[in-house]
């Protein structure tokens, strides 16, 4: 997956004559560097490149590349590689096989990889980036939410946010990203609420039309939301090409994507990567801060930026639990009586008008640049 997704296209594995890869093609075809001596990589390299309208150039190793990265449009590196050459900008996309397993991502932090394409699976998602490299318009913000701790409340903070950012007249879309968290919907509304959840679009590929991805999903606080049902029927996981066509969907469909990433492995090790910034979310004591620590370290090269959840009476100070972790304090959560219940009985949207949830979530919202 990637920190930003774009749109994805029918598969490459054959392209029709004269339409290679089925790709929209850009007015200007972008230089694309490989720096890989996989001969997998290079040749899914070679096709994908060909498919966008650019130019690829491939250097076996980190010395034959250091002369033309910086001028380069888009670096991409391969798993092989396991150092940049001093004072080059950061790579944009690392390139894996589906054998390389959870090293991937590690592999991605210590090189500070932007983004992340897992081959063959990623061939058309990076495709379309690689088109869209130069696009004057992203799309949607990305921000997603992580618990340092379990029980931090990042579920609560994310709906809070999701609301302020509603009410101020932002196109807000909440994503539950966490698969075993029980089903987000139902913090969210104690009635059935009309609308597509995550296993409804396990059969989706491509291109998913925004207005109709928005219009398709359940509503709540003035923010749409996408949840995992809150029910104990077995559900069907969409596979990562799904994964891919949903996110661009709502980066394109939302001005504001909040995803609630939980603390499993498909949300901190993958969703996360198609963040443009994070919270991170603990609480005022010793064993919370020492396990955001930790998290801290599996999170992907973005902007983050933490959230502590507590008061002046806390045993550790939010701004000691910053400066420790080497992160800036954007927001402390008010502690709320009656949080556990609300989130029991779908009413923690009751709470998200209090001042001073409305005051925290407004904060944290305009230091993000979501509220100008």
């Amino acid at each position: 997956m990637s920190k930003r997704i774009r749109r994805q296209r029918q598969p490459i594995d054959q392209p029709e004559e004269g339409d290679p890869g089925g790709y929209w093609l850009p007015r200007e075809t972008s230089g694309v560097l490989l720096v890989s001596a996989d001969p997998y990589l290079q040749e899914e390299a070679k096709r994908i490149v060909a498919a966008a309208g650019g130019t690829l150039r491939t250097a076996v190793s980190v010395a034959e590349a250091a002369h033309g990265w910086d001028g380069a449009d888009v670096v991409l590196v391969g798993s092989d590689i396991r150092e940049l050459p001093p004072r080059r900008r950061a790579p944009s996309v690392l390139l894996g096989k589906g054998g390389d397993g959870e090293g991937l991502w590690r592999l991605a932090t210590a090189l500070g990889a932007e983004r992340v394409a897992v081959l063959p699976e990623a061939a058309a998602w990076l495709a379309e980036h690689l088109t869209m490299s130069g696009s004057p318009d992203p799309g949607g913000t990305m921000t997603g939410i992580v618990g340092g701790c379990g029980g931090a409340g990042a579920s609560t903070a994310a709906i809070w946010l999701a609301q302020a950012a509603a009410s101020q007249g932002v196109s807000t879309l909440l994503i539950d990203g966490d698969p075993w968290g029980g089903g987000l919907e139902l913090a969210v509304t104690d009635e059935p609420v009309p609308g597509l959840r995550w296993p409804d679009f396990q059969e989706s590929r491509g291109s998913i039309d925004p207005a109709q991805f928005r219009d398709s999903l359940p509503a709540a606080g003035g923010f749409r939301y996408l949840s995992w049902p809150g029910t104990r029927e077995p559900v069907q996981t969409p596979d990562a090409a799904a994964v891919v066509a949903i996110m661009d969907a709502a980066r394109r469909g939302f001005e504001l994507i909040i995803v609630d990433l939980g603390r499993s492995g498909e949300g901190v090790g993958r969703l996360s990567w198609d963040c443009d910034n994070l919270l991170l979310l603990t609480t005022g004591h010793l064993r919370s801060a020492v396990a955001s620590g930790r998290i801290l370290d599996e999170l992907p090269p973005v902007d983050i930026r933490l959230l502590v959840r507590g008061s002046n009476a806390s045993p550790v100070q939010p701004a000691f639990i910053a400066e420790s972790l080497g992160i800036p304090l954007v927001g402390v959560v008010p502690e709320v009586r009656g949080v556990g219940a609300g989130t029991e009985l779908g009413r923690l949207l009751e709470l998200g008008r209090r001042k001073d949830v409305c005051r925290f979530a407004e904060d944290v919202l305009e230091l993000n640049g979501v509220l100008r």
